[in-house]
């Protein structure tokens, strides 16, 4: 997941024009022999102007991941994609679909980690990122409460509450860096 927030920071801040995704979805995330993931598909995409924060037009991105004003009022934006990142590091980190047959009415993946959180991160997670050794055990839980957290943050409501990718990044890295020093420790 690292990979694809690298890739969004380089969409969003390496070109001189910035580039919106407009449709990030694990179908438009592949891995190569090194598992390395690539960010695919740009059909949807959009070009900035240097001082554009957002702009208005017809996106078709994929219910589920797509933010909120995107399909009430056509806006994209950088935070848009920040959006549907989020909601892959919940489907990442979950292994339930935001179209999972669970999530009917008013639950939603989103919903139903904001409900379970932060008293049993252990409910949400997908068991097998849990290690079965009792002294990591505490560390893995604190890097997973954290980065559903900022799963969560990354898909609020309103674009302002989002954060920019950059800091999605040092969050990811942060926490790479504690499972490193732990994995190296055992």
């Amino acid at each position: 997941m690292i990979d694809v927030a690298a890739a969004l920071d380089y969409l969003h801040h390496g070109n001189p024009t910035p580039i919106v995704h407009c449709d990030l979805k694990p179908s438009n995330v592949l891995l190569d022999d090194d598992k390395i993931a690539h960010v695919t598909d740009f059909r949807m995409a959009k070009l900035y102007g240097v001082g554009d924060s957002m702009t208005k037009t017809i996106t078709l991105a994929t219910i589920g991941y797509m933010a909120p004003k995107y399909g009430s009022d056509a806006t994209t934006s950088r935070r848009g994609d920040v959006y549907s990142y989020g909601i892959l590091l919940l489907e990442t980190f979950t292994r339930k679909r935001p179209s999972d047959e669970m999530f009917q009415g008013e639950l939603s993946l989103k919903n139903w980690v904001k409900e379970s959180c932060p008293l049993s991160i252990t409910h949400v997670v997908d068991t097998n990122l849990l290690s079965e050794e009792e002294e990591n055990h505490d560390i893995e839980k604190d890097c997973l409460l954290s980065i559903i957290k900022l799963a969560m943050d990354c898909s609020a409501d309103s674009p302002e509450e989002r954060p920019d990718i950059k800091d999605v990044l040092v969050v990811l890295n942060k926490n790479k860096t504690k499972l490193l020093n732990v994995a190296r420790s055992a």
